[in-house]
């Protein structure tokens, strides 16, 4: 058993017209095949997509009344590629121009969490190794435009960057211990029983 849509009225005339039309004549676009011309086609799709927007199917789409990011961009002739990897999240697909550049981008909170020098000093050589071999490829591609880190700046950034985060967390520890000892022994005893 079957049950049949409710249709709009102009969609059926259409339809209908389609049906009843005479054969077109071998020297038009369906070289008497029985199927409907260009024009036909498009008035169809036209009827169908005012009947959508009757219906409210494309109210609430997701970035309905968002401004379209990336107008006033530099053109990159790669935005698809870079586009898909970032939303995707895929590390180490595509050209090494792309995954160079995402992995500059992210290079600062990969070093941050690095605790050794001589452990920085390694990544940073080894990013530097691969950004000068894609320079070199022979191979087609966007062009590489990442730029080499330099070493000793790098690291002596990572070393203030360091820094600041154990004064941070040094400041957080007496700030905390401040306020243990301003509380009297009963705020104490409630503190450890609630943790």
């Amino acid at each position: 058993m079957t049950t049949k849509r409710p249709t709009d009225a102009r969609l059926a005339a259409a339809r209908y017209g389609l049906e009843r039309a005479p054969a077109p004549e071998p020297d038009e676009e369906t070289s008497n095949t029985g199927q409907p011309t260009m024009d036909q086609r498009a008035q169809i799709v036209e009827i169908a997509i005012q009947q959508a927007q009757r219906r409210g199917d494309f109210d609430g789409l997701p970035g309905a009344g968002k401004p379209l990011t990336g107008l006033n961009a530099v053109r990159d002739p790669d935005w698809w590629i870079r586009r898909k990897i970032e939303r995707e999240g895929l590390t180490g697909l595509g050209p090494p121009a792309l995954t160079l550049r995402t992995e500059d981008a992210a290079l600062q909170g990969r070093l941050d969490g690095i605790a050794a020098e001589t452990a920085v000093r390694e990544v940073l050589e080894d990013f530097n190794r691969r950004v000068r071999e894609a320079r070199r490829q022979l191979l087609g591609g966007p062009p590489v435009v990442t730029a080499p880190r330099d070493v000793e700046a790098e690291v002596t950034a990572w070393r203030e960057r360091r820094a600041d985060r154990w004064r941070a967390a040094d400041e957080e520890r007496r700030r905390e211990a401040a306020e243990q000892a301003a509380m009297t022994w009963r705020q104490r005893w409630r503190a450890r029983r609630r943790a």
